[in-house]
């Protein structure tokens, strides 16, 4: 007797009644399908409205406590953790040992998956293993069916040392609710391409993502107002964004915004303080540390 697929009832397996005869539309309406479809993304996410603002407080009380921030995952879900992961540095100057990722097969199987490695429960395990999690930490394990044995040997090691867990998969009925401390689903129903989860489940986990860790950078200083003031100043477009932001809030002109923040040695947060606060670098300097690198505070207590 053929055993029954463990796979066939997840959501994100299902077919789509309304892309039955995709194959037969011309462009137009195939853009036009899409787009009808993503429109139910938005709505999904906005359902897990809660659990994405408890999964975003984990994240930031573990950074202002010296933890780390890991992402896990295979495949779309894998490639996105990895994505964001390599967003927090360009964006926020993140020291690098803050924000980690791990995927099967780690840099070569990013590009070039190998058959079967997602399937390795042990797999998971020992990547998750060579980071040395501590409870300090949290990870947050991505996974459309909810089922990958990669992430969850991830889940696994990393809750035996206790590390904070966030699980986001597009499978609302997961029985890993039992096993982590936040669970974030959007239901974003079939697939165009039935069981393709780069496409709505993609959008979704992108923009979960997106808020968990824009939430957490903001609450832990890494803005000023919306403006990037931990940006790295290592390019050209870089310096110049780092002028307009110094312009925006200190009202200097662009070339003596460029002034300040060579004598900044290009940090931005220590130019605004610097020009607000009337002192120097060095002063600048140690009254951010004084206030967790919050510009808002360091100038409080200016």
């Amino acid at each position: 007797m053929v055993k029954p697929s463990k796979w066939q009832d997840l959501p994100t397996e299902a077919i789509n009644q309304n892309s039955l005869d995709m194959d037969l539309a011309s462009t137009g309406d195939l853009i036009d399908l899409m787009l009808q479809e993503d429109k139910k993304v938005v709505s999904a996410v906005r359902q897990e409205k809660r659990a994405i603002a408890a999964g975003a407080e984990l994240i930031t009380t573990s950074l202002k406590n010296g933890g780390r921030l890991i992402f896990a995952g295979a495949g779309t879900s894998g490639r996105l953790g990895v994505l964001e992961a390599a967003e927090m540095n360009s964006t926020f100057s993140t020291p690098t040992k803050m924000v980690h990722a791990i995927v099967p097969g780690g840099r070569i199987g990013f590009f070039h998956p190998r058959d079967g490695v997602e399937e390795d429960h042990e797999q998971g395990s020992r990547a998750i293993g060579r980071i040395r999690p501590t409870k300090k930490d949290v990870l947050i394990g991505v996974s459309a069916s909810g089922m990958t044995p990669f992430v969850r040997g991830a889940l696994t090691r990393a809750r035996r040392v206790g590390v904070k867990i966030i699980f986001v998969t597009s499978w609302p009925g997961t029985e890993l609710q039992t096993f982590v401390d936040v669970i974030i689903a959007p239901s974003v129903g079939p697939e165009v391409i039935a069981g393709s989860t780069r496409l709505k489940a993609g959008t979704a986990t992108k923009m979960v993502l997106n808020m968990l860790t824009t939430v957490s950078m903001v609450q832990i200083g890494k803005t000023y107002g919306n403006l990037m003031v931990d940006v790295r100043t290592n390019s050209e477009k870089a310096r110049d964004r780092a002028r307009r932001i110094v312009t925006l809030v200190t009202q200097l002109n662009y070339d003596e915004a460029g002034k300040l923040l060579k004598r900044a040695r290009w940090n931005v947060k220590a130019a605004i303080v610097m020009d607000i606060a009337g002192v120097d670098y060095k002063k600048a300097v140690a009254q951010l540390k004084n206030s967790n690198q919050v510009v808002r505070l360091a100038l409080a207590n200016a």
